[in-house]
């Protein structure tokens, strides 16, 4: 997911390597956070993978900064890795909102909506944190208090998300 949010960033605009990596750490690191130990690294593949540019400006009171720009190659790249992403970038839900937040820079409302099906064709899938003889406990049947609370706070963000995909997929729909 890293990779997808350096090149979704640098799709909207050049960045230097601090501003990009505060951008990313306020998309996703609350929940997982960007060391300089992997982002340097994930930049100079991307560098060495020709999908990315990079070039050093002067600072305006400060040493001179490397600047970092998306390619040709890296914005196909980047549009391909939105069309068809990954199973897991589809059930995870913080690894879902990075594509969420970047899935605009595909142009096809149709390609758009084939994505946002697979998250709900996800979310539709009777599914706990528990189970109980093989199939899924409810919050009603939850045997502590804590559990519930997992249970129904679950429910209700699946609920709100699902009503949200919907919606999306309808308006999608009406643009193809």
């Amino acid at each position: 997911m890293l990779e997808l949010s350096i090149l979704g960033f640098l799709a909207e605009e050049p960045l230097h390597g601090y501003e990009l990596k505060e951008r990313i750490k306020a998309l996703s690191g609350h929940v997982r956070p960007v060391s300089d130990g992997a982002l340097y690294p994930a930049i100079n593949r991307l560098v060495a993978a020709g999908k990315l540019d990079q070039h050093t400006e002067e600072g305006a009171s400060a040493a001179p900064r490397r600047v970092l720009s998306l390619t040709a190659k890296g914005r196909a790249d980047l549009l391909e890795r939105l069309r068809t992403p990954k199973q897991a970038e589809i059930t995870d839900h913080v690894r879902f909102n990075t594509v969420l937040a970047f899935l605009r820079h595909l142009a096809d409302p149709a390609e758009q909506a084939a994505v946002l099906r697979r998250r709900l064709d996800f979310l539709e899938t009777p599914a706990s944190f528990f189970y109980r003889d093989g199939e899924p406990v409810r919050a009603e049947e939850a045997d502590d208090l804590f559990r519930q609370g997992m249970l129904r706070v679950a429910r209700a963000t699946g609920t709100a998300e699902r009503a949200w995909l919907r919606e999306a997929i309808e308006v999608l729909g009406q643009r193809s």
